[in-house]
């Protein structure tokens, strides 16, 4: 039952990433199935979050990549492919968005908004140092009147 469990384990640990793509969608030239390769793993499925359309079971990622095929076999080049599919299906379906134009307000919002806590952060604990240092410095007067109360 152990060697069992522990073949199954290392089976497991070796096993491939499966693709989607089915056999009936190969190319026959292995140049532009390749392309094809490269193109599939930057478009992302609209239907599933996160996964490549080589990577995806669903239909519309099957449509995807023979549109992809069938626009390399036209003889379009790979950024005329891409192009082609970002003007059908907008920006969504490339992996990683280009970082320009309306994209690139988008793209500083983090950072802008990460050094906008800082700073606040840093204002805060200033002021609040500051604060503590004058609540603590009395006149002879005040510090006077205060032990009074404090032996009454």
């Amino acid at each position: 039952m152990k060697r069992l469990i522990a073949s199954l384990v290392v089976m497991g640990c070796l096993a491939a990433p499966a693709y989607a793509v089915n056999p009936d969608e190969v190319l026959a030239d292995p140049v532009l199935e390749e392309r094809a390769r490269e193109i599939s793993a930057d478009l992302k499925c609209v239907v599933c979050r996160g996964e490549n359309i080589d990577e995806s079971n669903a239909s519309i990622a099957r449509d995807l990549r023979l549109l992809v095929r069938e626009r390399l076999v036209e003889g379009d080049s790979n950024d005329q492919v891409v192009d082609f599919i970002v003007e059908r299906y907008g920006e969504y379906v490339l992996m990683k968005p280009n970082s320009s134009g309306a994209n690139l307000i988008l793209w500083a919002t983090g950072p802008a908004l990460f050094l906008i806590a800082v700073l606040s952060g840093g204002l805060y604990l200033r002021r609040r140092a500051r604060a503590q240092d004058g609540a603590q410095s009395l006149t002879q007067d005040e510090q006077d009147r205060l032990n009074e109360l404090l032996d009454e």
